[in-house]
């Protein structure tokens, strides 16, 4: 088969998803993105942009089977741009595949009387328009089902909430394959080795790691701190703060540029934690968890599907999401870590490969198949 993508932020999370299917599928992909930058403006022009290049190659006689894009692209307003062209089926009638990332309906504001709902209502039109709409978690898929019903009784005529739910039937929900071969390195001595991998950003709720530090110290508990991540322009101030609160306990320090120290951050940890109010899945825990961390996590968002095949044993790796519990926790850890001299199974008091065990469905070469059988599937009743 021959798959058309498109991606109008080609950057990031973005990026590795389709440059990881593409090396990796029996399918033939080719990929036209746009620069990460500005998403905005990316959502506002994309369309008219790659209609444009997608109408240049089919005028040269090049032919597709199916349609990718992820929900950055008007995928609407693209179907009606495209132009016959020369092919055996038109581009835009091509059978379509959205996947959301994220969205721009819950995806969280400061305030919300900031959230422009112009761009949540591309992502509706985008899943109407689309063949099957694929979500990277089912926490993720039934949060905005939930918000857009919620959104579309607000207008004032001609709501279509019944369209919700045409979306939901053609929705799925299709992690994204993830590299889970950081090997383990043997744990040297030392105290508990913490590892908090987000991005810098209000939406991964910083203060409460932090807090949660503080008051180990205040403990006198032991313990080394990686806080890694991508960075933007406007860094919560919090982090220069913490910087130099925790400069005798820090590891690591800001975004790991080189994929190989990023991965050394991850099969050095004893712990992963999040403390995130907003993740639609989480990959970076992801691949601490499959580096062999320790997962301590708040028991919401994305993260007890993750964690759902080890059943009610995934119990102990939660905690209530505040600071205090966090520390408490992280006590405990580190002091299993100092009475059984580092020992992984002291840590663990179990099975050490339990929580990496139970991530492996989601290795890249597996979920590939899966992708590539599902387009073939797709596409089968439409192809000559």
């Amino acid at each position: 088969m021959k798959i058309l993508a498109l991606e109008p932020y080609y950057g990031g999370s973005h990026k590795a998803l389709l440059d990881g299917i593409r090396d990796q599928s029996r399918h033939e992909w080719t990929v036209l993105g746009l620069p990460a930058h500005k998403w905005k403006w990316r959502m506002r022009h994309a369309a008219v942009t790659l209609a444009e290049q997608v109408n240049r190659r089919t005028a040269g006689g090049e032919s597709f089977d199916a349609l990718f894009c992820s929900d950055m692209l008007n995928l609407a307003e693209f179907r009606g741009l495209v132009h016959e062209g020369s092919a055996h089926e038109s581009i835009g009638r091509l059978p379509s595949v959205v996947y959301f990332h994220e969205n721009q309906l819950t995806y969280p504001v400061r305030h919300e009387d900031e959230r422009d709902l112009h761009f949540a209502l591309t992502n509706w039109t985008t899943a109407l328009a689309a063949d099957e709409v694929w979500f990277n978690s089912a926490f993720h898929r039934d949060s905005f089902l939930e918000a857009l019903v919620a959104l579309l009784a607000r207008m004032p005529d001609h709501r279509h909430i019944e369209s919700v739910q045409r979306i939901r039937a053609k929705s799925s929900i299709q992690p994204p394959p993830i590299d889970l071969g950081t090997p383990r390195s043997p744990r040297t001595d030392g105290p508990l080795r913490i590892l908090w991998a987000a991005r810098w950003e209000h939406d991964k709720n910083p203060q409460t790691l932090f807090e949660a530090l503080e008051l180990l110290i205040t403990r006198g508990v032991d313990f080394r701190i990686s806080v890694i991540g991508e960075q933007f322009r406007d860094v919560p101030p919090i982090f220069e703060s913490a910087k130099e609160r925790f400069a005798r306990q820090i590891d690591r320090w800001g975004y790991q540029p080189c994929r190989s120290d990023y991965e050394a951050a991850l099969a050095g940890a004893d712990v992963v934690v999040s403390t995130a109010i907003h993740e639609f899945f989480g990959i970076s825990v992801v691949e601490a968890i499959a580096a062999g961390a320790y997962p301590l996590l708040p028991e919401r968002l994305a993260y007890p599907e993750i964690l759902a095949p080890l059943g009610p044993d995934a119990a102990k790796f939660f905690y209530d999401g505040d600071a205090g519990m966090l520390a408490e926790r992280l006590e405990i850890l580190a002091s299993r870590v100092q009475s059984g001299h580092g020992s992984p199974s002291d840590l663990w008091q179990g099975d050490p490969t339990a929580a990496s065990r139970s991530v492996e469905r989601f290795d890249r070469p597996h979920r590939v198949r899966e992708i590539d059988d599902r387009f073939e599937a797709i596409a089968a009743p439409r192809r000559p």
